[in-house]
């Protein structure tokens, strides 16, 4: 026993403060895992609430339906439009 008592509290009270860093930096690291987690949980939770069929604005109540004014805009020069026209002349002559 060439050391002496001084020597080895010494490096028991060494040993003790590196053991509580690590201690430390280890519950750190799983603290900071833990809410990245949590984090990107909740970044998914928004994200699928936005793509879900009832976030979209066609299925909204007042996107819901058209009103003749919108559906007349909207058809309004189409080649289907024309077609419907010509066809309507058609009949009234026959």
């Amino acid at each position: 026993m060439s050391k002496s008592f001084e020597q080895l509290k010494k490096q028991l009270n060494q040993f003790k403060e590196e053991k509580e860093m690590q201690d430390i930096i280890a519950n750190l690291d799983a603290r900071k895992a833990a809410i990245k987690e949590s984090q990107r949980l909740t970044k998914q939770v928004k994200k699928a609430g936005k793509q879900s069929p009832g976030g979209l604005d066609c299925f909204k109540e007042e996107n819901m339906y058209h009103s003749q004014k919108d559906i007349g805009r909207y058809l309004e020069g189409t080649s289907y439009m024309d077609a419907f026209e010509a066809s309507k002349l058609d009949q009234e002559w026959n």
